[in-house]
């Protein structure tokens, strides 16, 4: 393990939600802490972070601060300010790194790189203005759903357009933002795969699961996926191509649509992913110590399955089904948020439905 952190070290983590907390909580199991910068009062993740900063990511003084106290830099989302990483990136390394990070903020630049690679992807073209719109319907047809190029999550920034005569409307609800129109894929099933890199360029992947969606917000992640055998080492082959093109380290989620022609790919994450929640009840190194080990620079788990596992987002008032769940032999992973809210993601479930086969 050359160059690896050694125990008590600490990572800095950008993003105080969900995948920050759980992030920690793995670091704590490996002996390393963790530190959390957060603009919002009391994060999830403060809970179980040896330190937190709150403050926002246009405040040099304070990130400054932060990159000085850490060993190594991570982060739990993708829409962070270039302003903020260029701050960072200076006193302390980050992981993954900012191709990573700029490919993945900007959807056009992120289906060009993946066209680049030789991968299928959804027909797209760029939209910054009603002719722009009119021209890419003219070309990709309808349905389609217009995206905005940045900042969407989560069935966020997103219109559908039936006909032509939406397009106006799908405009407006952009908000003046740049997008993206994306032709509808015909596909049988939506499948993710979670891959690590750590900076020796080994990688390993985990079994690709099925996820289901709904309002745009994942549901349900199942595993194993329904695919044939030779498509599964298809995902896998895929997620490793694209790591190392981008020369990753950590933990990557990319979403792929199943279609008589193959996979598309959808969308990456350069970070842990909800379809990856599954491997905290179903693998021995989960994501979580998986994204901390490639990150600290340590030897990667072999991320195989001992378990069948169904993920179960909570979402909102999903919540009210944990006194019934509390009573079976599901794990139940709550977030510590005290607010419910419609569309807000609250916690997970995993119930393992059998051993691997």
């Amino acid at each position: 393990m050359s160059n690896h952190l050694p125990v008590g070290a600490t990572i800095g983590i950008l993003g105080g939600g969900q995948l920050g907390r759980m992030l920690s909580v793995a670091a704590s199991r490996l002996g390393l802490k963790t530190h959390i910068f957060e603009p919002g009062a009391n994060p999830p993740a403060a809970d179980v972070a040896h330190a937190v900063t709150t403050a926002s990511y246009d405040d040099v003084a304070a990130l400054t601060t932060f990159a000085q106290s850490v060993d190594v830099i991570t982060y739990e989302f993708e829409n962070i300010p270039t302003s903020a990483l260029d701050v960072l990136e200076n006193i302390k390394p980050i992981h993954p790194n900012r191709k990573a990070l700029a490919t993945s903020q900007d959807r056009l630049t992120e289906k060009t790189f993946l066209q680049d690679l030789g991968l299928q992807t959804a027909p797209f073209a760029n939209v910054e203005n009603a002719v722009d719109l009119t021209a890419a319907i003219d070309t990709i047809g309808t349905p389609a759903i217009l995206k905005t190029r940045t900042m969407g999550y989560d069935g966020k920034g997103q219109a559908r357009i039936k006909s032509a005569a939406d397009a106006d409307q799908a405009l407006a609800d952009m908000a003046g933002a740049t997008a993206v129109l994306e032709g509808f894929i015909d596909f049988s099933a939506e499948i993710s795969i979670i891959a690590a890199r750590n900076p020796d360029g080994a990688v390993s992947c985990y079994d690709p699961g099925e996820n289901v969606h709904v309002n745009g917000i994942l549901s349900t992640t199942t595993v194993p996926a329904n695919l044939t055998p030779s498509l599964r080492t298809d995902a896998v082959l895929l997620a490793a191509g694209i790591l190392n093109a981008l020369d990753y380290v950590g933990v990557m989620g990319v979403e792929l649509f199943v279609t008589p022609n193959g996979l598309i790919v959808n969308e990456i994450a350069p970070r842990v992913h909800n379809s990856g929640h599954w491997t905290q009840n179903g693998c021995t190194i989960d994501q979580f110590e998986q994204h901390i080990r490639a990150v600290a620079g340590w030897p990667l788990g072999d991320g195989s399955r001992h378990s069948d596992v169904v993920m179960e987002n909570l979402i909102g008032d999903d919540m009210d089904k944990v006194p019934e769940a509390a009573k079976t032999n599901a794990a139940i992973h709550l977030y510590g948020k005290a607010d419910v809210k419609p569309g807000r993601k609250m916690g997970h479930i995993n119930r393992v439905t059998g051993a691997a086969k």
